[in-house]
C-alpha cells in the first residue's frame, strides 16, 4: 500500500503556519541566551558596574559613554583605582550628557581584554557611541572627571548669550585653559579645536553684551581670549586670524601659564611644545619667602622672551628632577636652559642669582644666552620625560642578557600574567 498523500490546501496551510510560527519560536529562543542578547538596562544610581563576556556588547550598545576598567583582581595599581572610580562614577553619572563606569575582569575574560589589545593592567578606555578610545590621563577621582567631561565636549561650543557664556565657564573647571571667541567665525578655530581637544576648551561667542568685553578686558571684535582659570592668567588675541601660523602659536603658548611650576603633569604638557624651557632652579618651591619676588621677575622675562618656555621648581619640592642637572645646593638659585630631552646649558658667568637686582640679572642670562655665551651639558642620571637613545639601548642590552641567563639556567618560564601598568598622577 502506497503511503498516504495530503491533501494540497493542507500543505499549503502547513507551509504557512511554518513560515509564521518558526520565526517567532526562533526569537524567543534567541531572547533566552543563544541569539541576540536583551537590551541592558543601565542603573540611575551611578555605581560602577561589573561586565562580563556576556554583558558588555550589550552594555556598549545601551550607553553612549561608556568608561571601562579592564583590571585583575591580582593588581595593586588596580586595587588602588577602584576607590577613585566608585567616587567618580556617580558625578559623571550625573553630568548633562552622563557616562557610565564599568569594569571588566579582563584577567578572568581573557578574550574580551585581548579584542581591545588589553596587555598591562588597569587599562582604562572611553567608548563613545562604540568606539573605544584608551584614557591615559590623571587616575584621581576629581582630574578624572573634568578630563572625562573634556574628551566629550564639542570640539567648539557655541555660546548664545552672556548667560550661556557664563555657564560654560563655570562647568569647564579650573583644569583646562579655555578659549572664548568673542565674533570670531567658528570655521577658523574648528581646527584648533580638535587638535588641541584634550587640552583646552574653545568656544565662540554669536551673542553677547557690552558687559563680557568689560569683564575679559577687550575693546573690538574679533577677539579671542584665552583664559587659564588655574593660574589666573588671560591674554588677548585680535588677529590675524587668516594667518593661521599666528593663530595656532597664541593658542600653544597660551596652553602653559607664563611661568610653569614644574611637576610631574606640567612636564608631560611640555613635551608637546618645541620651545626650550629656561629653567629656575630654587631650593624650595614658591613658598619660600625669597621665592615670590623671583618668579614674579621670571613671569616679566617671560612676557618678553615668548619663544622659550620658563619654568621654576625647587629642589625640596622635586629633588628627583633637580638632581639630573647637577646643580650644587650652594649654587642656588640657578638658572639653565633646558632642551627637554638629554641636553641642558648653562651661561658662563651668569649661573647663579644673587641677592639683589634679579632682574638685571635674569637679562644679562638670556642675553648670554642668545648670543651663545653657553656650555651644554648632558642630563645626568635618570631624566624624568625621556631616557634618551643610548640608555635605551643599554636598558634593552641588560634585558636581552638577563632572558638569556634565566632561559639556559631553566629558569626562564614566562610570566603568564599581563603586566601591571605603572601611573603615578
Amino acid at each position: 500500500m502506497g503511503q498516504p498523500t495530503l491533501p494540497p490546501v493542507v500543505v499549503v496551510v502547513v507551509l504557512l503556519l511554518l513560515v509564521v510560527v518558526l520565526p517567532a519560536t526562533t526569537c524567543g529562543a534567541d531572547a533566552g541566551g543563544g541569539g541576540e542578547a536583551e537590551e541592558f538596562q543601565i542603573p540611575r544610581d551611578g555605581r560602577v558596574l561589573e561586565l562580563d563576556d556576556g554583558n558588555f556588547d550589550a552594555a556598549v550598545r545601551a550607553a553612549g559613554l561608556l568608561f571601562v576598567d579592564f583590571y585583575a583582581p591580582w593588581c595593586g595599581h588596580c586595587k588602588r583605582l577602584a576607590p577613585q572610580l566608585d567616587e567618580a562614577a556617580p558625578v559623571l553619572a550625573g553630568l548633562s550628557t552622563p557616562i557610565v563606569v564599568a569594569k571588566v575582569n579582563a584577567d578572568k575574560y581573557k578574550k574580551l581584554g585581548s579584542k581591545y589589545g588589553v596587555d598591562g593592567f588597569p587599562t582604562l578606555m572611553l567608548f563613545d557611541h562604540g568606539t573605544p578610545t584608551e584614557y591615559t590621563g590623571s587616575r584621581k577621582a576629581d582630574l578624572l572627571v573634568e578630563n572625562l567631561k573634556k574628551l566629550v565636549a564639542p570640539d567648539v561650543s557655541v555660546l548664545e548669550s552672556d548667560s550661556v557664556i557664563k555657564s560654560f565657564v563655570e562647568d569647564a573647571g579650573m583644569g583646562f585653559p579655555l578659549f572664548l571667541g568673542f565674533g570670531v567665525d567658528e570655521s577658523l578655530i574648528v581646527e584648533y579645536g580638535a587638535k588641541y581637544k584634550n587640552r583646552a576648551w574653545f568656544s565662540v561667542a554669536k551673542d553677547f553684551s557690552e558687559d563680557m568685553m568689560v569683564f575679559y578686558d577687550f575693546d573690538k571684535v574679533p577677539a579671542l581670549v584665552s583664559v587659564n582659570p588655574k593660574y589666573r592668567e588671560q591674554s588677548i588675541f585680535y588677529g590675524p586670524f587668516d594667518d593661521g601660523a599666528f593663530l595656532e602659536d597664541f593658542i600653544r603658548n597660551s596652553l602653559l601659564p607664563l611661568v610653569v611650576p614644574m611637576n610631574r603633569e606640567t612636564v608631560k604638557m611640555l613635551n608637546d611644545d618645541g620651545r626650550k624651557v629656561v629653567l629656575m632652579i630654587l631650593q624650595d618651591d614658591e613658598s619660600d619667602e625669597n621665592s615670590p619676588r623671583l618668579i614674579k621677575v621670571l613671569r616679566s622675562a617671560a612676557s618678553a622672551n615668548r619663544d622659550l618656555v620658563f619654568g621654576y621648581v625647587g629642589v625640596n619640592q622635586w629633588e628627583e628632577f633637580t638632581e639630573t642637572f647637577d646643580v650644587k645646593s650652594s649654587e642656588l638659585p640657578t638658572m639653565i636652559v633646558w632642551d627637554k630631552k638629554e641636553e641642558y646649558e648653562i651661561v658662563e658667568g651668569s649661573e647663579r642669582l644673587e641677592e639683589g637686582d634679579y632682574g638685571s640679572q635674569i637679562s644679562r642670562f638670556l642675553e648670554g644666552y642668545r648670543a651663545g655665551r653657553t656650555i651644554k651639558k648632558k642630563v645626568g642620571g635618570r631624566s624624568p620625560t625621556l631616557l634618551g637613545v643610548n640608555a635605551v639601548y643599554i636598558l634593552v642590552f641588560l634585558v636581552a642578557v638577563l632572558v638569556l641567563l634565566m632561559y639556559f639556567s631553566g629558569q626562564g618560564e614566562e610570566d603568564q600574567r599581563p603586566r601591571q601598568r605603572a601611573h603615578e598622577d
